[in-house]
């Protein structure tokens, strides 16, 4: 069976990179993409809408999708834990919204095991950096991974000095520091401190095809997809940290 896919964002950096994978997979076909300009209607008839844009235009475009029979799969930063919450109690009963923080496989994998150890550890932070065009901080990888660890938990971390600036912001309990930097691509550090130890847990991004997979295998089981599903972790039949 094709799936016909429409792209949100699709001029973007990684609306470019999902466009080429689809043309070059067998079973997937571009139904539309889309940019700042193009008109939501060009959507209609396509059996996925993925979105690589802004917060903003993402919670427009994915309320039209699913008002018109999609399913989605949401790429873009800044849905946090209320809007999810949100989204939920709008998505049709038919209808799966997809939402994946990071498509890299490395990626969902380091956040499980930060959620794992987590549960060992009080005094935890997060260091992220991104290329110096990302408009969004913290990354939603990096909100993703704090809500991941204090969901594993047993009690709540409470980081020292929190109300000063430096310390970053805190998510979850887990001060979050961002980088914008030019030459990298994605870099996550969790950083675990313990009594006469220390544990780090890192993952880089070499170069954009480090998403190809995870994009793809969103993109395929999408369509069976219902309700909401926040990250990989259910497609790679990764359980949770405890």
């Amino acid at each position: 069976m094709t799936i016909n896919v429409a792209v949100t964002g699709a001029t973007g950096r990684m609306g470019r990179v999902i466009v080429d994978l689809i043309e070059s997979t067998d079973e997937l076909a571009l139904h539309a993409a889309l940019d700042s300009s193009s008109s939501l209607d060009e959507m209609v008839g396509a059996d996925v809408l993925i979105d690589v844009t802004n917060l903003e235009f993402s919670e427009r475009a994915v309320s039209f999708a699913l008002a018109h029979g999609l399913n989605v799969v949401v790429g873009t930063s800044g849905w946090n834990a209320d809007r999810l919450t949100e989204l939920e109690g709008e998505i049709p009963a038919d209808r799966g919204v997809l939402v994946v923080p990071n498509f890299s496989v490395g990626s969902v994998l380091s956040t499980h095991l930060a959620a794992i150890a987590g549960r060992f550890f009080d005094s935890i932070e997060v260091i992220e950096a991104h290329h110096d065009r990302k408009i969004d901080s913290p990354s939603g990888t990096a909100v993703r991974t704090a809500e991941a660890i204090a969901a594993a938990r047993d009690t709540a971390l409470e980081p020292p000095f929190a109300d000063q600036t430096a310390r970053g912001e805190v998510v979850a309990g887990i001060p979050v520091h961002s980088m914008r930097l030019r030459g990298v691509v994605a870099d996550q550090q969790v950083i675990l401190g313990g009594v006469g130890e220390v544990v780090t847990i890192r993952h880089e991004t070499l170069s954009p095809g480090a998403y190809s997979h995870g994009i793809e295998l969103a993109l395929r089981q999408s369509p069976d997809l219902r309700g909401l599903t926040v990250g990989l972790d259910a497609l790679l039949g990764l359980e949770s940290g405890r």
